[in-house]
C-alpha cells in the first residue's frame, strides 16, 4: 500500500504534470513545424532551385532485385529533418530567452525590507518607553 501512495504523490506533483503537458504540446508543435517545412517552406525553395523536390534526393546503394526493394541513402529527407530541428530549436531558444528576461525583471524589483526580528521590536519598545519617561 505504501508504494501505491508514494507513486500517487509523485505523479501528482506539479513538475510531473507540467512535464506531461509539455511533452503533449511539444509533440503537437513538432507536427506543426514538420507541416510548415514540408508544405510551406520546402516547395518554394525547391522551385527556386529549379523545381527540385528534396524528398526525391537520394542515392541508391543497392539496386532493387526481384521482390527485394532497393537500398537508398535518403539525404533529401535528412535535409528536411535538419530544417525541422533548426526551426524547433530556434522557437525553444526564443521562448527560453523570453522567460529568462521575465525572470530577470522579477529579480530586479527591489525586495521589501525585512520585518524586524522579535528582539529588534522589543528593543524599539524599550527605547520608546525610555523616551516617554524623560
Amino acid at each position: 500500500m505504501g508504494f501505491v501512495k508514494e507513486f500517487k504523490e509523485f505523479a501528482m506533483k506539479g513538475s510531473v504534470v507540467d512535464l506531461a503537458v509539455g511533452v503533449i504540446i511539444g509533440g503537437a508543435f513538432g507536427k506543426i513545424v514538420t507541416s510548415f517545412v514540408n508544405d510551406v517552406l520546402m516547395p518554394p525553395l525547391g522551385v527556386l532551385l529549379g523545381g527540385v523536390d528534396f524528398k526525391d534526393y537520394k542515392t541508391t546503394l543497392i539496386e532493387a532485385v526481384g521482390d527485394k526493394a532497393a537500398v537508398t541513402l535518403n539525404y533529401g529527407m535528412f535535409f528536411q529533418n535538419v530544417i525541422d530541428f533548426l526551426i524547433i530549436a530556434m522557437a525553444i531558444f526564443i521562448m527560453i530567452k523570453a522567460m529568462n528576461s521575465a525572470k530577470k525583471k522579477e529579480i530586479a524589483a527591489p525586495a521589501p525590507p525585512p520585518a524586524p526580528t522579535a528582539q529588534e521590536s522589543l528593543l524599539a519598545e524599550i527605547r520608546d518607553l525610555l523616551k516617554e519617561k524623560k
